[in-house]
């Protein structure tokens, strides 16, 4: 494949002049209010199939610590070890593997009772208190991750936006990632990229970060996708038939939150 800074090379960051215009503050990304529509993708969850639901992450990993098949974790003088063990993760995912199944957000809800997200509030790290341990996931569930699609979800999203744009793969995009990206931390010059909507699955491998980009539009404007770095979810703003197209399709988990809109 060829390298990213092929397909996607270096554009101004003069090209975010808009999102600031439109949504203030970038630092985690830009949030647009619905254009017309909006809807969010939900990052997947996924569950071990054995049902190991007995112990939380945090339970696990104090026992692995304390049998000394793990070394704790320690950044110079400070105890990385201190707080809870979510078992949340931060950046891309895969699917970790055949011993485990996507549970769907829904079912989530219906099982634990929680809203898959409360009314005000965002889709993230606070979503379902009643499914976790003592603030700590069950070992057999994967939450999602926080400041990036998945893959397999990721992928499906370009699929469905190259559908839905009139210009199909040829569609011109910008790619902005936030300067708390490791890669991007330039407040002053932020990390913009230029290329073909359907050269946007080559994205979730870019080398220079550990997410997918925190906003992903159109270069005509018609729709944005927003990816917050603290969030567990996509917003994706645009025409309503491209968001109808997300609420409906069987692969992709997506919801309204008025309230965002």
């Amino acid at each position: 494949m060829p390298e990213i800074h092929v397909l996607w090379p270096t554009a101004p960051s003069s090209e975010t002049d808009w999102l600031t215009e439109l949504c203030g503050d970038g630092t985690t990304g830009f949030t647009p209010p619905g254009m017309p529509d909006a809807a969010w993708v939900l990052n997947a969850m996924y569950e071990h199939t054995g049902g190991i639901l007995g112990i939380s992450h945090h339970e696990a990993r104090q026992a692995a610590i304390a049998a000394g098949t793990v070394t704790p974790l320690r950044f110079g003088d400070f105890d990385m070890e201190a707080g809870i063990a979510t078992g949340g993760g931060l950046g891309r995912a895969e699917h970790p593997g055949p011993q485990y199944r996507r549970l769907r957000w829904a079912e989530l809800s219906g099982r634990c009772g929680d809203p898959a997200v409360a009314e005000g509030t965002l889709p993230s790290l606070h979503c379902f208190p009643a499914a976790k341990l003592e603030g700590s996931w069950p070992v057999g569930l994967r939450p999602p991750t926080e400041g990036s699609l998945d893959r397999p979800t990721w992928d499906r999203l370009i699929d469905l936006l190259t559908a839905h744009a009139p210009d199909g793969a040829h569609t011109r995009c910008l790619a902005y990632y936030n300067p708390l990206m490791p890669a991007a931390v330039d407040f002053d010059n932020l990390r913009v990229r230029a290329g073909r909507l359907g050269d946007a699955h080559a994205l979730y491998d870019n080398p220079e970060a550990d997410f997918t980009p925190s906003n992903l539009w159109a270069e005509d404007r018609s729709w944005v996708l927003c990816t917050d770095y603290d969030l567990w979810a996509t917003k994706v703003c645009g025409p309503r038939p491209l968001v109808e197209a997300l609420l409906r399709d069987p692969e992709i988990e997506a919801v309204r939150l008025p309230w965002t809109t």
